[in-house]
């Protein structure tokens, strides 16, 4: 593998959300795809000045999948991965993840019409994640040991 601009800087912190809900039949996980790649991934971004990193992750929930809910300061983890810049530059990204209990998703959100989102058990969500270390913590998840 050749040294590419991912593996020349240094990783950047970024917040995600783990969207969850109780039903009947069990635990269920909300995943929703890219706007480059398309592939499933949890709604993530860049630290928010004068939020706690659970508060910036709940709002890049709200702006990429409209997602309203209670968000938990309990980190479940962290996984690493490399974020496709404009341009087509890699840039590493350590996210630490914070359970989020979805209570309302809306139609209308600043992303809509820009990714797909959909409702998953946690190890269907797991088998559509690319990153291991995440993949471990969705199959682990359980709300009752931090919400």
């Amino acid at each position: 593998m050749r040294l590419g601009d991912a593996e020349k800087r240094e990783p950047r912190t970024q917040f995600a959300a783990l969207p969850f809900r109780r039903k009947k039949d069990g635990l269920q996980i909300l995943l929703i795809t890219s706007r480059v790649t398309g592939r499933w991934i949890l709604p993530k971004g860049w630290p928010i000045d004068a939020m706690t990193p659970a508060a910036s992750a709940a709002q890049e929930a709200w702006e990429e999948a409209g997602i309203r809910g209670i968000a938990s300061e309990a980190c479940l983890g962290f996984y690493s991965y490399s974020k496709t810049m404009a341009g087509g530059g890699l840039l590493p990204c350590i996210a630490a993840v914070f359970p989020l209990e979805v209570r309302k998703l809306e139609d209308d959100y600043p992303e809509a019409g820009l990714r797909k989102r959909k409702w998953f058990t946690p190890a269907k969500a797991a088998s559509r994640i690319s990153e291991p270390d995440l993949k471990k913590i969705l199959r682990n998840f359980d709300p009752a040991r931090v919400m």
